[in-house]
């Protein structure tokens, strides 16, 4: 399994991480009763997901285009021989897409037994926040979606949303097996 890279804000290329995600998640649950999430970007803004979710990061691989397929999903990969759709996430959210840059990845996160790829700008770090740090999603009104959201992280320096994968998957994948 290849190693997973981080992220430094700027930086170009990846630095290692010396142990995987998938390796850290028993000691990072049982240590604290903190959330812990992997904060990526999209252009200026901050995200997050659930880091139980993660099974890997992987530099942008090639993928095969799906016919008809709605615009927020870029294709399938080969993911160890496995088919795994791939969303763009600035699409998913409503953003411009943008070229892939150096520090785009792919976020392969597993949701109900169904694996998928989520393509961001660059992956930032672990979070790891007490409930008190979360606030709910604001409800707004008009045209802003906010169903894919499952709460606003405050950290010292920044927000950042924290997405509610589950929607996002039903929101972007369902339409290539009719789930």
């Amino acid at each position: 399994m290849s190693s997973p890279a981080s992220f430094d804000r700027g930086e170009k290329r990846p630095r290692e991480i010396p142990m995987n995600v998938a390796e850290r998640r028993p000691q990072a649950v049982i240590a604290s009763n903190r959330l812990q999430y992997l904060s990526f970007s999209l252009g200026n803004e901050d995200y997050a997901v659930e880091i139980l979710r993660v099974q890997e990061i992987r530099a942008i691989c090639p993928m095969t285009v799906l016919p008809h397929a709605p615009p927020h999903v870029c294709g399938v990969m080969n993911l160890r021989g496995a088919v795994v759709p791939v969303v763009d996430m600035r699409t998913a959210l409503g953003l411009a897409r943008e070229k892939h840059g150096a520090s785009t990845v792919i976020i392969v996160v597993s949701v109900h037994g169904r694996t998928v790829g989520f393509v961001v700008d660059r992956v930032s770090d672990v979070l790891s926040l007490d409930a008190s740090d979360i606030e709910r999603a604001p409800e707004l009104r008009g045209r802003v979606d906010v169903s894919m959201i499952s709460g606003i992280a405050r950290t010292q320096e920044r927000f950042v949303v924290l997405l509610d994968l589950e929607r996002v998957v039903s929101g972007g994948v369902a339409d290539l097996d009719g789930r």
